[in-house]
């Protein structure tokens, strides 16, 4: 199987998945950035899709729909498959998930400074979003209800996708 093959999750596979998030989250506790509050919201069960790589899998991406925009609430790599390639296909496959279904773009909020947060989707064609509509500006609330920001500076960024 191609290392770098996505698929669709399966409902078996969600539990594996807390771990493969939790074990990325210490890369962020390494740069001195965490911990995180837990979240209100389960964005692996209340997903529109999730997405994953490796048997079993290694990584993932939680995806749902904000704003008519499909929307990566989480992308996680297990820390000893990352730097491989797998972040970015999960982020591409997200993006075909969303073309496919005739979404014009792709959002997410991240750290606008950590390495493999803003610079990594800059790289793949996200822009920061200025002004932001109604969903987007909800979500940065809640980050910063949750005190996110206080670990660096935290962005909305968009990708629009070409038909």
């Amino acid at each position: 199987m191609d290392e770098h093959a996505v698929r669709v999750a399966t409902p078996q596979e969600l539990g594996r998945l807390r771990g493969v998030e939790e074990a990325s989250e210490a890369l962020f506790a390494d740069i001195g950035i965490g911990p995180f509050a837990p979240s209100d919201e389960d964005h692996l069960l209340g997903a529109t899709v999730v997405l994953v790589t490796g048997e079993p899998p290694v990584g993932f991406a939680s995806v749902g729909i904000v704003d008519g925009a499909a929307h990566i609430w989480q992308l996680s790599v297990l820390p000893a498959s990352g730097r491989h390639g797998r972040g970015t296909a999960l982020v591409e496959a997200a993006c075909g998930w969303a073309r496919r279904r005739g979404l014009r773009s792709v959002t997410l909020t991240t750290f606008r400074d950590v390495a493999w947060n803003g610079p990594f989707y800059a790289r793949l064609g996200f822009e920061v979003v200025d002004e932001l509509p109604p969903g987007l500006a909800a979500i940065r609330r809640d980050e910063q209800v949750k005190g996110d920001d206080a670990f660096g500076a935290r962005v909305a960024m968009r990708r629009i996708l070409v038909p």
